[in-house]
């Protein structure tokens, strides 16, 4: 890792700036220097560093990372596992990952503080410059955007957050990367639909003799205070190094589950799990942590004339299950191929095709997940189809391939035919229409 000194000293104009070495940023860099570009990648922690996550690697997850050669030392640092145990409503289901053509059957476990120096760290063996604790305080030579695009920026000035001084980074292109809660993306015009789903997540450790679990579970049918089950999910993923991750989180439009103390739900979840786990005050590690998680595309606009947002700093969480760490990787690689052709043009306008391959790759899948969440809002709703679902095998494999974004293009089974037909519903039906039959406001610009 650089200095921030030694990076103001080269006084070097690079051809990407990415502030943010999260998945997103981390992985954009490591595509864009493996290609010979100069990128300097710029992050306020220090790793390893903390990072409130369920710490769980799908199969999506687990092929971008054998892309970037990082597969090997993840399995090394972290815990394989085969599939997800759900529970719901007196019922249990053990379901194994979809075989598949391009993505592996088992995931991973692997803390971020672990996770995330790693992709780091390749980046930077790849070429790109990598300064840790220096925290990107402004944007440089901000100017204006026509609507429905980002800001400009020609770099970022950079605060070393142990010495305080300051220097400016620049680049021909910037990129923010920096989380669900993006500095730059404000900076930048990026705003929230609130009309859209929004998530709100809590976990912590516990020692647990279980800590090597060939499954990660799912409870499906999590409760407030007095009993009544909550639009979310409850979690237990083993880590293999003698902890677990056990954690909370609620999926929700419209404010559904406004008001709900997710520190209690967290305290419910713990205890209604806690002899088969072995949880208790003893084996706590310390307190839980949380934040909110906008999802299904949520935030917007995506491109400027020289500006782009990936990751979470772009709303790009799944809102069927959570999941953020494959659509970090995912937008990172798809902004390096966008950022990579402009640069060989030497054509900024080509960054719109980023939101043309973000549109081609989620656009639809995101919008039958976005009816899914304000169907799943509904208690009633929620409970009739766990309750129902959880008792048939067939149907869960499918939706759990479905929730994972797991279907197959190369042949069509009932998982893929089942999300055609959702997907032609969502289709059919305007977004204004799914908020009036939940009762939501209609969708809007993001605001």
């Amino acid at each position: 890792m650089k200095s921030l000194s030694q990076v103001a000293a080269t006084a070097t104009l690079y051809d990407v700036v990415i502030v943010g070495a999260g998945p997103s940023g981390s992985a954009c860099a490591y595509w864009l220097a493996a290609a010979g570009w100069s990128v300097c990648l710029i992050e306020k922690k220090q790793f390893p560093r903390e990072k409130t996550c369920g710490d769980g690697l799908t199969p999506r997850s687990v092929h971008q990372l054998a892309e970037m050669g990082l597969e090997g030392i993840v399995a090394a640092n972290g815990h394989k596992y085969k599939g997800l145990r759900g529970f719901g409503f007196g019922a249990t289901l053990a379901m194994e990952w979809p075989e598949h053509a391009i993505f592996p059957n088992y995931g991973y476990t692997i803390t971020r503080f672990n996770l995330d120096g790693l992709v780091a760290d390749n980046a930077e063996k790849h070429g790109a410059d990598v300064v840790n604790g220096a925290e990107a305080v402004d944007l440089l030579d901000l100017s204006d955007s026509p609507l429905g695009r980002l800001k400009g920026a020609t770099g970022v000035v950079v605060k070393d957050k142990d010495t305080g001084a300051t220097t400016e980074i620049r680049g021909r292109f910037v990129v923010a990367a920096d989380g669900q809660n993006s500095r730059l993306g404000r900076e930048l015009g990026v705003t929230r639909n609130r009309n859209w789903p929004m998530g709100m997540a809590l976990r912590g450790y516990y020692t647990s003799e279980r800590h090597d679990e060939p499954w990660i579970d799912s409870h499906l049918d999590i409760r407030d205070a007095h009993g009544l089950v909550v639009p979310g999910y409850g979690w237990v993923f083993p880590l293999g190094d003698g902890r677990v991750n056990v954690g909370v989180g609620l999926l929700s439009t419209g404010g559904a589950w406004k008001g709900v103390n997710t520190t209690k739900l967290q305290d419910h979840f713990v205890a209604q799990v806690a002899n088969e786990w072995g949880l208790s005050e003893k084996t706590c590690l310390g307190p839980p942590t949380g934040g909110r998680l906008p999802m299904g595309m949520s935030m917007g606009p995506r491109h400027g004339e020289n500006t782009l947002v990936i990751g979470d700093a772009s709303g790009m969480i799944n809102p069927f299950n959570g999941e953020g760490i494959a659509y970090a990787y995912e937008t990172g690689r798809l902004a390096a191929s966008v950022l990579g052709e402009a640069l060989l043009a030497d054509d900024a306008t080509l960054l719109a095709l980023y939101d043309e391959r973000v549109e081609a790759a989620y656009g639809d899948y995101y919008k039958v997940a976005r009816g899914f969440v304000r169907l799943i809002s509904e208690p009633k709703v929620l409970a009739a189809m766990v309750s129902v679902g959880m008792r048939i095998r067939p149907l869960m494999e499918e939706l759990l391939a479905i929730m994972a974004n797991l279907m197959r293009n190369d042949q069509k089974g009932p998982a893929e035919v089942g999300y055609r037909a959702i997907q032609r519903l969502a289709s059919a039906i305007p977004d204004r229409a799914w908020n009036l039959l939940f009762n939501q406001t209609s969708d809007a610009s993001p605001t």
